[in-house]
């Protein structure tokens, strides 16, 4: 298969503000030679715990910050040194999934206006019959064209930045914790429509998250994280079922157990996996 993404020795370094008049702040090194590859029509996870980079990563892979060392190939061209005027080719390639729906919408615009917006900074005619396709395969009715972002559920409102990033037909899709603001009733939807649009279109994805069991469901190949650092990746079953580094194994361990919901609370059975041990829980 081909990569279409390879990232190299990335490496992203932030002075702290200065806490004395004799002395510049001190350096922390965001990423420390992050590597890895991402073949075509792959589900590529990232996963760690808060801190470990992975935001600042997001934001070198879309083009949004700049490295200070490193490489990002995207479909064989480095992005990594590029100005903002040189990156229309890969607004049009990648496209990125926020973790805050409500953040990302601009509460000004009407959804219609919103998932047309990558449309229109790239000068792709016949707007409105994308715009209510787009709704359609998020499964969002047509009269949501006209509404605001605040008359929507969170859920629903990621829907709507789904259908944004899929606009101009992307090659790549790169979701950043698409669900952890979501209610816990809603996030295996958006999950299944990311996994099922992924595979209907045939998009590459790269999905980061901090969650090691949403991870597990959505993605065929996972990288763990820590301190800036990639210490182990593979497949995900793999890794998963036999981790080899310490912080794999230790993370895994850390997993929640979700056990049956009571009787009549109103929500759906959960069956949790306790993944260290590989064994099912009733």
């Amino acid at each position: 298969m081909t990569a279409v993404l390879r990232v190299r020795d990335l490496r992203r370094d932030y002075r702290r503000p200065r806490t004395s008049l004799t002395r510049p702040g001190p350096v922390v090194h965001a990423l420390r030679g992050v590597s890895f590859d991402v073949e075509q029509g792959e589900r590529f996870g990232v996963v760690g715990e808060s801190g470990c980079g992975k935001s600042t990563l997001v934001r070198l892979l879309a083009g949004l910050d700049r490295p200070t060392s490193g490489s990002i190939l995207v479909e064989g061209r480095d992005i990594a040194g590029l100005p903002e005027r040189r990156l229309g080719f890969l607004r049009k390639r990648l496209q990125l999934v926020f973790q805050d729906p409500m953040g990302s919408l601009d509460p000004r615009m009407r959804v219609r206006d919103i998932v047309a917006e990558p449309l229109v900074a790239q000068r792709i005619p016949a707007r409105a019959g994308r715009v209510a396709e787009l709704l359609d395969a998020v499964g969002l009715p047509p009269e949501a064209a006209g509404r605001y972002p605040h008359q929507f559920s969170g859920g629903q409102r990621q829907r709507i930045s789904i259908a944004r990033a899929l606009a101009p037909r992307p090659d790549i899709l790169l979701a950043d914790e698409p669900v952890s603001a979501l209610d816990v009733s809603v996030r295996a939807q958006v999950l299944n429509l990311i996994t099922d649009l992924v595979a209907d279109l045939g998009l590459t994805l790269v999905f980061i998250s901090h969650d090691l069991s949403v991870v597990r469901h959505v993605c065929d190949r996972v990288a763990v994280m820590r301190d800036g650092e990639i210490v182990e990746t593979g497949p995900t079953e793999q890794v998963y079922s036999h981790p080899t580094h310490p912080y794999t194994q230790q993370l895994l361990r850390a997993v929640p157990t979700m056990r049956r919901a009571l009787a009549g609370a109103g929500t759906a059975d959960l069956v949790g996996r306790d993944a260290a041990a590989g064994r099912t829980q009733p």
